[in-house]
């Protein structure tokens, strides 16, 4: 059985979720648009904005960096964002996971990136992407 290709980031290049967009960019889909959300990114793990057919591994090198760098502080900075910019319907429910955030509880940034590309690979609801995430 062939290998899949791999695609590399590094947690080592950005601090941030919008420097974690900009190495997506660079080493996922070089040379396409995309929406740099979180949605967005949801998609390009889909396919047919550049990445493999048939999926890809993605190696997230410096994992445990990002971990830190991404955690509840960078989780508060980007509900903060979010609350102001999401839809009145979707106000409390941000509100909320901003307070847990300050508290240090529930999902960081870092978690939710996670989750996000795991769904797209083994035991994930859209497993058929292909997409097997690597730690490193």
């Amino acid at each position: 059985m062939p290998q899949k290709p791999v695609r590399e980031i590094d947690g080592a290049v950005f601090d941030d979720l919008a420097g974690f967009y900009e190495d997506v960019s660079r080493k996922l889909v070089p040379g396409s648009f995309w929406g740099r959300n979180l949605d967005a990114f949801n998609d390009i793990l889909r396919g047919g904005f550049g990445t493999p057919e048939g999926g890809f591994l993605l190696r997230w090198l410096n994992a445990e960096r990002s971990k830190h760098q991404m955690g509840f502080p960078e989780t508060v900075r980007y509900l903060e964002r979010k609350v102001r910019t999401c839809h009145p319907q979707n106000v409390s429910y941000v509100t909320e996971d901003l307070a847990r955030a300050r508290r240090s509880e529930g999902h960081t940034l870092f978690d939710i990136l996670v989750e996000i590309v795991r769904c797209h690979g083994p035991g994930g609801d859209e497993a058929d992407d292909g997409v097997a995430l690597d730690l490193a």
